[in-house]
């Protein structure tokens, strides 16, 4: 059997730059969005970090964070 991979651990010595982490998605109540699943939508309610609140026409879905298959058009 082998062994999952490890994490790379970086050292704040190291010549090469560790990954950098996006910075989270941002919306806003009103904003049109798309969802790989869902179609297109809009933003009626945020939960601040937690979720949004997406009318998609046929229903509402409340997308947790932090919104993979979720885009802002």
């Amino acid at each position: 059997m082998t062994k999952p991979a490890a994490s790379k651990r970086y050292l704040p010595t190291s010549p090469f730059k560790a990954p950098v982490a996006p910075p989270p998605k941002q919306f806003a109540v009103g904003d049109q969005v798309t969802h790989d699943m869902y179609g297109l939508g809009r933003v009626i309610g945020i939960e601040e970090g937690i979720a949004v609140l997406v009318d998609f026409g046929s229903a509402q879905q409340r997308i947790l964070s932090p919104y993979p298959k979720l885009t802002k058009l």
